[in-house]
């Protein structure tokens, strides 16, 4: 269930078992020139198969996709029986049953086994950090790229709350460069915005020159590759300091969502505000900051962190009394209900939001055939 059962370095699919963990994937399709180029956050301990039944994002999902666009077939077991699905590299035969099984979150089955789409390892890897004057510079900016398909395979723009705390908080080279590029161009903060391209070196040089125009057209100033390579270094260090905010006290969490450029600045707002008013206490308001991290042609998501004073009496309490706030905030603003962190327990009373009462009773008839006893992983993703 961990290892890699077959790589077919000609056609460039690979087969896994579904405990096959990020590092372990790469260093194997690396002896081979190859990589999957899926680097979510989580990818030091996460699993190919909590990818695929959780519909996971990586940091490169805007150049090589979303971990959906990547998985070219899948083995689900379910208690009726067995599905074997996906006919690579492409099939027209009527609906794509393969979409059942991604974000299903082990409600239909059990994944057993994945094959999955790999590329040649980038040859040449270039980083570097932007600077808006404002969010909705920011926002415009990427739009533009958007439509005029230039966008970067990394893309990370960060509110000016997210960003004061990246300044406030950074240290080393990359950290002093961006504070002084900052002051030479009497910024106080602005946002930062973090572009990454990856692949072979001219295409790599060539998209960067056009982006760049882009950017610049949109008012961004370019602050160098040393701001990009230290967050390439260090976007992996978050999840350990929450842990040592969470011994000091902190209520730390997030909340994702997605939305058109036009209803993102008010999703943005709408959750901003829902926080703020939930989790201010004793005087107290929560630090809530938000990025861009997934760009479409039509959209974008969007990544809120908050810090506040924790309720240590009833901390579960405190944030589930905030999430409501902040999910009703979004959906009434327009955003989705989840861009990648699936639905879970947490967000099932909603799906009927998103997918209508029809659609819920799809998945419930779906979720009938395959699993009649209703054993697999209940509690998740169905509303009661």
């Amino acid at each position: 269930m961990a290892s890699v059962h077959a790589l077919d370095v000609a056609s460039s699919p690979v087969t896994v078992g579904p405990g096959v963990r990020g590092p372990a994937l790469e260093e194997h399709l690396g002896r081979h020139g190859l990589t999957l180029g899926h680097l979510p956050q989580s990818w030091e301990f996460a699993t190919m198969g909590g990818y695929a039944a959780t519909r996971s994002a990586g940091q490169a999902a805007t150049g090589v996709g979303r971990f959906d666009d990547l998985v070219a077939g899948l083995t689900l077991a379910t208690p009726s029986r067995v599905l074997a699905l996906g006919s690579p590299p492409a099939s027209a035969a009527g609906p794509d049953l393969l979409g059942l099984a991604l974000g299903s979150e082990g409600a239909l089955g059990v994944i057993t086994e994945l094959t999955l789409r790999v590329r040649p390892e980038p040859r040449a890897r270039h980083y570097e950090g932007w600077s808006f004057r404002s969010w909705e510079a920011g926002l415009a900016g990427l739009q533009r790229m958007a439509r005029h398909d230039l966008l970067p395979d990394v893309v990370r723009l960060s509110d000016p709350d997210e960003t004061r705390a990246d300044l406030l908080t950074a240290s080393g080279t990359g950290a002093s460069l961006l504070r002084g590029s900052l002051r030479l161009r009497r910024r106080a903060a602005g946002c930062l915005l973090v572009v990454g391209w990856e692949g072979l070196p001219a295409a790599v040089r060539a998209r960067q020159r056009a982006a760049a125009s882009v950017l610049r057209g949109a008012g961004a100033v370019r602050l160098g590759a040393r701001v990009g390579e230290a967050w390439r270094r260090h976007r992996y260090a978050a999840p350990y300091t929450r842990d040592s905010l969470l011994d000091a006290g902190l209520l730390v969490e997030t909340l994702e969502t997605a939305a058109t450029w036009t209803a993102l600045p008010t999703v943005h707002d709408a959750v901003r505000e829902a926080l703020r008013t939930r989790l201010g206490r004793r005087g107290k308001q929560p630090l809530v900051m938000s990025h861009v991290s997934h760009v479409y042609p039509t959209g974008a998501s969007l990544y809120v962190t908050v810090l506040a004073d924790r309720d240590d009496a009833l901390p579960i309490q405190q944030w589930l009394a905030a999430e409501r706030a902040a999910t009703d905030a979004l959906l009434a603003a327009g955003g989705t209900l989840t861009h990648h962190h699936a639905v879970g327990a947490d967000h099932r009373p909603w799906l009927e939001r998103e997918v209508g009462a029809l659609g819920v009773d799809v998945l419930r008839a779906v979720k009938q055939r395959l699993d009649p006893r209703g054993i697999c992983n209940p509690g998740v993703l169905l509303p009661d």
